[in-house]
Parts: structure tokens; sequence; C-alpha cells
């Protein structure tokens, strides 16, 4: 397991607490099988906990008590599986085509004893009928616009989604400003989670639907 620096290890501890040895597990599984199984490239293991685990653990403080989450597109588990043990609260709903990923995501829930995630292989866009989530997520999915399409639908009319986004957010949110309205969405703005722990806080566009 790549090792953390002495920020990355505070920061750690104050987003997941007791459960940070949960957070453990899931990185030495992301630096083995997952790079193994073509989940992540091996360049990106020293950086683990800096730009995969805590980018996304973070997003965790935009979100309220008790909600059902959705995760499209959910690859490696980020950001649903280190939302799941941030927050053993939420209800976790992750969903993948790749079968192979899939395998991955559920061994790694089992291994956690993450009993609130759910893993789905499907496309967000054939489980609309399935899914009524009050928080939809993606990371690195795909241009905001052509992701508006596939998140807001899982809202059915109210929530937000939290997509986490680069540098250009702001560009990408000017692009699909029109397309979002058309949607049903009734806001949206670029914020920063994990500014007070993080050298480089996370940039998440939050569109509210409703």
């Amino acid at each position: 397991m790549p090792e953390m620096s002495e920020g990355e290890g505070k920061a750690a501890q104050t987003v997941f607490g007791d459960r940070l040895v949960l957070a453990e597990r899931f990185v030495t599984h992301l630096s083995t099988s997952g790079i193994e199984r073509g989940l992540l490239g091996p360049r990106e293991v020293p950086r683990l906990w800096s730009r995969h685990v805590l980018n996304c653990a973070v997003v965790a403080d935009l979100i309220k008590q008790q909600l059902t989450v959705c995760d499209v597109g959910s690859g490696a588990g980020l950001p649903g599986i280190a939302l799941a043990i941030a927050r053993p609260d939420l209800s976790l709903v992750l969903v993948e085509p790749l079968e192979r990923r899939v395998i991955w995501l559920n061994e790694v829930v089992e291994d956690l004893g993450l009993e609130n995630v759910l893993v789905h292989r499907a496309r967000a866009e054939q489980v609309v009928d399935q899914i009524d989530a009050d928080v939809v997520t993606a990371r690195a999915v795909s241009a905001l616009g052509g992701l508006m399409q596939l998140t807001i639908p899982l809202l059915h009319g109210r929530g937000e989604v939290l997509a986490i986004k680069g540098r250009s957010a702001a560009e990408e949110v000017a692009k699909a400003a029109k397309l979002i309205r058309r949607l049903g969405g009734s806001g949206v703005e670029v914020v920063r989670a994990g500014a007070e722990i993080l050298e480089e806080p996370t940039t998440v566009v939050r569109v509210r639907v409703g």
C-alpha cells in the first residue's frame, strides 16, 4: 500500500475517523488487484490517497444525512466506495456497465463488509425505472452535457447531481447551462470540497433539480 504523507494522514483521519482501517484496505485493493485488472494505471499508485480516495471522500461534506446516492460509472469505486466508507449512514448504489469492474467492485464490497452498498451491472439509462436517488455522483465519466443526460433522470425530479470535475469545470458549466435547464436543473454552482484539509481541494459541479 502506498505510504501517506503527514498531510494525507491527517486528512484521512478527519474524513474516515474510526473507519480509516477500511479506507486503507480499499487502497490496498486499488494498488494490487485494481492495477492488475486494469481499473487504474500503475502510475496512479503513489497518488491513490491524494488524487483518488481523499479527492472523492471529501465530497461527503456536500451530502446530507441518510440519503440514497447513486454513483454512475463507478469504475474503481470512485467516488462510490470512498463515500460508503466515509458515510455509513448513506445508501450507495454503484452503477457500472463493465462486467470485470462489477466483479471487482463486488469483491471489494464483500471484503470490506460494506452493508450500505449495492452494485448494479448496467448503463445509467437502463436503470432509471429501478433507481430513485436523492443524489447522483459521477467522476471522469463524460463532458458535463452528456453526463447530465445520464444522471438527472435518476433523480426523478428532485435532488442533486455532484459531478467531480477538473479545472475546466466553469467552462463546462457555461456550455451545458441551457441543456441543464431543459433537463430540469434549477441551479448550478462550482464548489470546492475539502479545502480545509486537502492540498488540492476537489472541484465539484453541483446541479440542483426541483
